[in-house]
C-alpha cells in the first residue's frame, strides 16, 4: 500500500509539474503587456520597459520560466503585479468564499443526485425513472449564469429571501456571511448533481442485477435493506469517483458563479487577473486549482481502499 502511494504522489508530481510549465507559457502567449496595461495609454515606451524590468517582464522567457520555477518549487508564488502583495497573500484573502461555495455545493449536489439516482434505477422504466432522467438532462443543459440570473431575480429580487450579489461587510458575522452563498451554492448545486444522477443509476442498475442480490431476495430480505446494504455499497466506488469529479469541477465552474453573483473568491480573482495580465496571479491560481485537482483524486484513490477491500489487492 505505501508502495502505491508513493507510486501516486510521484506521478502527480509530474501531472504538477507539467501543468505548471503549460501555466507559465499558455500565460505569456496570451496579447497584451502587464506593463502598458498598469501605466496606461498615456505611458511612454520608456516607462513601460522601466516597469517591465523591475517585474523581470524585460528578461527571455526561458530564464524568467526558470526563475519562476525554482520561486515556485520554494513555495513561493510570486508578487502581484497589480495587488502589491504576495499571491499568496491575495489567495488567501479569497479563498472563504470559494471554500463555503464548493462545499455548501458538492452537498447540495450530493443530495440530489445519489438519492434520485438510486430511485430511478430502482425504479427502472417506470415514472420515476423518466421524470428524473428528464430533470437530470435539464439541469445537464442548463447555464450556470442563466440559473444564476433566473434564482437573482426570484429569490433575491421578488421575494427578498437571500442577498443579491457580494459577500456581506467585512465586519459582519461568518452566518451573515454564509446567507450571501445560498443562491449561488444551489445553483451550482442543481447544475451538478446531473452527473452524480446519471453515475449513480448506471452503477446501481449494475449491481441490482447481480446474483447475490436475486439471491438476497429470495431469501426474504426487505427491498430497502437490498437496495442500502446491499446494492448501493456496492456501488459505492462509481459514485465516489464521480464525487471527486464534481468537487474539481466545481472548482472551475466557480469562476462564473462568483462573477455573476459578485462573490469576491477565487474565481472572482482570476478574471480580474486575466483582464490586467497579471502573471504571478494567474500562474499561482492555476497551480493552486491543479494541486486541489491533484490532491482531491488522490483522495479518491485512497477513499477506495475503505469503500472496496479489493482495491487493496
Amino acid at each position: 500500500m505505501w508502495f502505491s502511494l508513493a507510486r501516486r504522489l510521484g506521478s502527480l508530481l509530474v501531472v504538477m509539474f507539467l501543468v505548471a510549465t503549460m501555466v507559465f507559457f499558455l500565460t505569456r502567449l496570451a496579447p497584451g503587456d502587464p506593463a502598458a496595461i498598469m501605466l496606461g495609454d498615456q505611458a511612454t515606451p520608456a516607462d513601460v520597459e522601466r516597469l517591465r524590468a523591475v517585474y523581470g517582464l524585460d528578461k527571455p522567457v526561458l530564464v524568467q520560466y526558470v526563475l519562476w520555477l525554482k520561486e515556485v518549487v520554494q513555495g513561493n508564488l510570486g508578487q502581484s503585479i497589480f495587488l502589491q502583495r504576495p499571491v499568496t497573500t491575495a489567495l488567501a484573502e479569497r479563498v472563504e468564499p470559494t471554500f463555503f461555495l464548493t462545499l455548501f455545493s458538492i452537498v447540495i449536489a450530493t443530495l440530489i443526485g445519489v438519492p434520485a439516482g438510486i430511485a430511478s434505477a430502482v425504479w427502472r422504466g417506470r415514472t420515476v425513472d423518466q421524470v428524473v432522467s428528464a430533470l437530470a438532462m435539464l439541469a445537464a443543459n442548463i447555464p450556470s449564469f442563466w440559473l444564476g440570473l433566473i434564482f437573482i431575480q426570484f429569490f433575491a429580487v421578488r421575494l427578498g429571501l437571500f442577498p443579491v450579489a457580494g459577500y456581506g461587510d467585512p465586519g459582519a458575522s461568518l452566518a451573515e456571511r454564509l446567507t450571501h452563498l445560498v443562491l449561488p451554492a444551489a445553483v451550482l448545486g442543481i447544475v451538478n448533481s446531473a452527473l452524480i444522477t446519471r453515475f449513480t443509476r448506471a452503477s446501481m442498475l449494475d449491481v441490482l442485477g447481480d446474483d447475490y442480490v436475486r439471491t438476497a431476495r429470495s431469501k426474504g430480505v426487505p427491498e430497502t435493506g437490498i437496495v442500502l446494504r446491499h446494492a448501493f455499497r456496492n456501488a459505492l466506488v462509481p459514485i465516489v469517483t464521480v464525487i471527486g469529479l464534481t468537487i474539481a469541477l466545481l472548482v472551475g465552474g466557480a469562476i462564473v458563479t462568483e462573477t455573476v453573483f459578485g462573490l469576491p473568491g477565487i474565481g472572482n480573482l482570476v478574471v480580474s487577473a486575466v483582464l490586467r495580465r497579471d502573471y504571478p496571479v494567474i500562474q499561482g491560481a492555476l497551480i493552486a486549482v491543479a494541486a486541489l485537482y491533484v490532491l482531491i483524486h488522490l483522495a479518491v484513490d485512497l477513499i477506495y481502499t475503505l469503500v472496496d477491500p479489493r482495491v487493496r489487492t
